[in-house]
């Protein structure tokens, strides 16, 4: 390699990591604030009345709706657009046939493009996060995070030709930082948008893994600044007295988390695709997640119906039977694919914890094994056999610590519940081919 080619390298790489550094600062901090917002909204509704904490969300939903159907609307061509600019604004103009609700989407789609990023579309989507995730909705903060941190990266971005060539690496530090100043762990934000782009067969660079890598940083370092505990992770304590039971535990906890998981991620991305109109989704999902949260409150606290942290805080603290378990682990799951399905806004990191957490507790007794271990497994299962992102997962359980026999089950449980995940999903995809009704819900 030549000088000039090593100075030129040098130049992209000293360039993706300003980029990352800027975006994280201004994501990281973006998303703080709102998810202190969001987090304030969704103290304050746990604190209600269980007939409004059952009731707010389903407000929180209709307003989402009424705010990404009613307010927003679809771009026009550029022709036309250009003969009536006053009919449309690029502040609410979504691209023909996208899935408003779908923020994940828009990371996915522009990895390794994203000046294409909708980055003016945020102010409208923050309503709709603000909606349905503030007001205890069951779905997660790490969606809008990496959203958000990537919207605000771009912004910063697209403020003319000087600042062009940071808009790149802005965007994926400004997504890093989010996630990362969210979980408290670097290696998570940079994990989780890393392979959110590889969804997409985006090749990974040096420049990118730059600009991810000191994003997370950035954004764990907002979040060591601050003392946030925005999202609590369980650590385990108690590892397991032998490698055959870790052997057991990992098998057990990463099979069943990793199904459950799988079939709800496989649930959820039909939900966000199936092409009713927004007032029959809304009504029918509002339906679904009425019924699912009357029946939480039934068996569980009513704490137990927001996006999952209630729900983990609750299996941590009371002893409730397997089965009691394995049903709030499932109707958690029936909770957020009715919140996709009515048209929500949020993401699903969250309930995947809570869901793996719970399914990976209702195995403490016949296992013998503590119960923070236990959720610990599942809740990596859960964000690698439903989310299918096993680095990240992986990320999770090096930056939460604990013994080293208890890592390594959590290690090996990632393994297992992406394998069964994976499997499930090949499953499913193959059924639906054989159900035409599966068929039509995927069409376009």
């Amino acid at each position: 390699m030549t000088s000039g080619s090593s100075g030129s390298v040098g130049w992209r790489i000293g360039t993706a990591g300003l980029g990352g550094l800027l975006g994280g600062l201004i994501g990281g901090l973006f998303v703080v604030g709102m998810t202190l917002v969001l987090k304030a909204g969704m103290d304050r509704v746990a604190a209600l009345d269980t007939w409004l904490l059952i009731g707010v969300p389903l407000v929180g939903l209709a307003l989402a709706v009424l705010v990404l159907q009613g307010y927003g609307r679809d771009a026009l061509p550029g022709a036309e657009r250009s003969r009536r600019p006053s009919r449309m604004h690029s502040w609410r103009a979504f691209r023909p046939g996208a899935i408003r609700a779908d923020i994940t989407g828009d990371i996915v789609e522009c990895a390794g493009e994203e000046e294409r990023f909708p980055w003016r579309l945020a102010p409208i989507r923050a309503v709709a996060i603000l909606a349905t995730v503030g007001s205890g909705g069951a779905m997660g903060t790490e969606a809008p995070a990496a959203y958000l941190g990537d919207a605000a990266g771009v912004c910063l971005g697209d403020r003319g030709r000087q600042w062009r060539r940071l808009l790149r690496p802005a965007a994926l530090g400004g997504g890093a930082a989010g996630v990362a100043a969210l979980m408290g762990v670097a290696l998570v934000g940079t994990a989780y948008l890393l392979e959110l782009g590889q969804r997409r067969r985006n090749l990974l660079s040096a420049e990118r893994l730059t600009a991810a890598l000191v994003g997370g940083l950035v954004g764990w370092g907002i979040n060591v600044a601050f003392n946030l505990n925005l999202i609590r992770l369980i650590v385990p304590k108690e590892p397991p007295r032998s490698f055959a039971q870790a052997a057991i535990t990992a098998l057990f906890i990463g099979s069943i988390s990793g199904a459950i998981t799988s079939v709800t991620g496989t649930a959820i991305y039909r939900a966000k695709k199936w092409r009713a109109s927004p007032g029959v989704r809304l009504a029918l999902g509002g339906l679904a997640a009425l019924a699912t949260a009357l029946a939480l409150a039934t068996i569980a606290p009513a704490t137990a119906v927001g996006p999952g942290g209630g729900a983990i805080l609750w299996a941590e603290n009371t002893q409730a039977p397997p089965m009691t378990l394995l049903a709030v682990c499932l109707l958690r799951a029936a909770a957020t694919t009715a919140a996709a399905a009515a048209g929500g806004c949020g993401g699903v990191f969250v309930p995947f914890l809570a869901i793996g957490d719970i399914g990976g507790r209702v195995f403490v007794p016949e296992l013998g094994i503590g119960s923070d271990l236990a959720g610990a497994a599942g809740a990596a299962a859960g964000i690698a056999g439903g989310y299918r992102l096993p680095l990240t997962a992986i990320a999770m359980v090096v930056g939460i610590g604990g013994p080293r026999l208890a890592t390594l089950t959590c290690l090996a449980t990632v393994g297992i519940a992406f394998v069964t995940g994976a499997s499930v999903e090949m499953a499913l995809d193959r059924a639906s081919k054989l159900w035409p009704l599966g068929q039509q819900a995927e069409a376009p």
